[in-house]
């Protein structure tokens, strides 16, 4: 593996059994890495939705085609890197503040984790970020519910990625893009045994 397949030292397989371990014992360069934050945040979500997947009735499933999971797992890898730094103001001409595209690729994530039925996927920053008041368009990929109405999801997770960006950055947000990619079905609930048996 190549130094830049990893995160602040970590590989994914570290990454992955430190999760297991249910981060214990603590490992402060883990901890401490942002980075590795960021892609241990997004293997918990990759977790929760197989969780939700799984659920499913074993005997009703037919072979389960898992190269989704990769695909996420490789989006995940890429984008838990720090990226460029995005400047914040501050009041003394001395502080130079910023914040990783990275972190604002959580928080986007975040913000998008607040809307059920749909789970953001990848997020991209399009636009200089460097530069103060330079017009950046944010484009996010997601997976929606079937079943759900996807128009008015769209619009509810737009509203919580602007207040997200306006809450957490100074970016110049001329448009935040929104491309469904896929449909995932709800989990079946499971057939109750009869209470006469």
């Amino acid at each position: 593996m190549k130094s830049s397949d990893k995160l602040a030292g970590h590989t994914f397989e570290e990454l992955s059994d430190y999760l297991d371990r249910d981060r214990s014992p603590a490992d402060p360069s883990i901890d401490g890495s942002p980075e590795c934050e960021i892609a241990l945040r997004g293997m918990e979500r990759l977790r929760n939705t197989q969780r939700a997947l799984l659920k499913k009735d074993v005997e009703l499933e037919s072979e389960r085609e898992d190269s989704w999971v990769s695909t996420i797992l490789q989006a995940i890898s890429i984008e838990a890197r720090a990226g460029r730094d995005i400047p914040i103001s501050h009041p003394s001409s001395t502080a130079r503040l910023s914040v990783t595209e990275g972190a604002v690729r959580g928080i986007l994530r975040a913000a998008g984790d607040s809307i059920p039925n749909i789970i953001v996927g990848r997020c991209r920053l399009d636009g200089d970020v460097s530069e103060p008041g330079a017009p950046v368009t944010v484009r996010v990929d997601a997976t929606v519910l079937e079943g759900e109405i996807i128009p008015s999801l769209v619009v509810a997770l737009r509203e919580a990625l602007y207040v997200a960006l306006h809450q957490h950055t100074e970016l110049a947000v001329e448009a935040v893009d929104i491309t469904i990619r896929d449909l995932y079905q709800p989990v079946p609930p499971r057939a109750k045994a009869s209470s006469d048996e």
